[in-house]
């Protein structure tokens, strides 16, 4: 009897243990998965969907800002010499 007991309250931190960590949680996904059957499907096709159309938003918007920062740096590099400001008025 005494040694079901400490074998019981010896699995239990195990157990916790396990759980709690990535393989427990991987399992857990797993079983929760299969729970939801078809309608997981659905689900993760929209959210695909959604996904890729943020995807490509932001992949234009990217490209958008590349040549807003190459068209910025080529007016700040070809700038010419005379269109800089004077000297300001140092009495002022």
């Amino acid at each position: 009897m005494n040694h079901l007991i400490l074998v019981l309250v010896l699995l239990i931190p195990i157990l916790a243990i396990v759980l709690v960590s990535p393989v427990g949680r991987a399992l857990a996904g797993r079983l929760e998965r299969k729970g939801l059957g078809t309608g997981a499907d659905v689900v993760t096709g929209e959210r695909l969907s959604y996904l890729e159309g943020e995807f490509e938003r932001l992949t234009s918007e990217v490209r958008r800002l590349e040549e807003e920062s190459q068209f910025l740096n080529k007016l700040l590099t070809k700038r010419p010499a005379s269109e800089a400001l004077p000297p300001g008025d140092p009495d002022a």
